[in-house]
């Protein structure tokens, strides 16, 4: 008798104007403190990158997936994080058995899949997933910030704050925007 390997996934930036959609999918060690795992949302982002850090060197498989702005801008924002999570479920060097997958939606791929609302907060997976996905986006995020300069992205992450708007105004969409969101392709 095997015992079941699960897989968390979750993904960030569905709502930004600029940058990838990015998701997790992760399997984590059995000794790992699953009491520190919590949504990325109720983070600060300094507990975030140790927590981070605690669940890479605490987790069997991690595998990530991105769709940059253009793939979004294509398929649309809800293709485009299903394809995300697909790609970072098949990253992963070990099959689950299962994946447990937050919202409502999940990939097509060749293993069970669960979907749970708000997974982000109730499965540890799921939330180890999250937090990755999260400090991975955000770091990238902050790299485009020093090659796209003006935007603000190290600050809003892409989120459409006032200060990414005003910015978007003054100086037109970038190439890592994407074009098919409002206010962009207003502009």
């Amino acid at each position: 008798m095997t015992s079941q390997i699960y897989a968390g996934v979750d993904e960030v930036g569905r709502g930004c104007l600029a940058g990838p959609v990015v998701s997790a999918a992760v399997i984590l060690k059995k000794e790992i403190d699953r009491n520190i795992l919590k949504d990325s949302k109720k983070l600060s982002e300094r507990k975030r990158i140790l927590i981070a850090d605690y669940i890479l060197n605490n987790s069997l498989s991690i595998g990530i997936g991105v769709c940059s702005n253009y793939i979004v801008d294509n398929l649309n924002i809800h293709n485009a994080s299903l394809l995300a999570m697909k790609r970072a479920i098949m990253n992963l060097s070990i099959k689950p058995s299962q994946v447990l997958i937050d919202g409502l939606f999940a990939p097509h791929v060749d293993v069970e899949t669960s979907t749970i609302i708000k997974g982000d907060e109730k499965i540890p997976e799921i939330s180890a997933a999250s937090i990755i996905a999260k400090v991975l986006r955000d770091n990238y995020m902050a790299y485009l910030d020093r090659i796209a300069f003006g935007y603000g992205f190290s600050k809003h992450k892409g989120y459409a704050t006032k200060e990414h708007v005003l910015a978007l105004e003054l100086l037109g969409p970038s190439i890592f925007h994407r074009f098919s969101f409002k206010p962009v392709c207003e502009l």
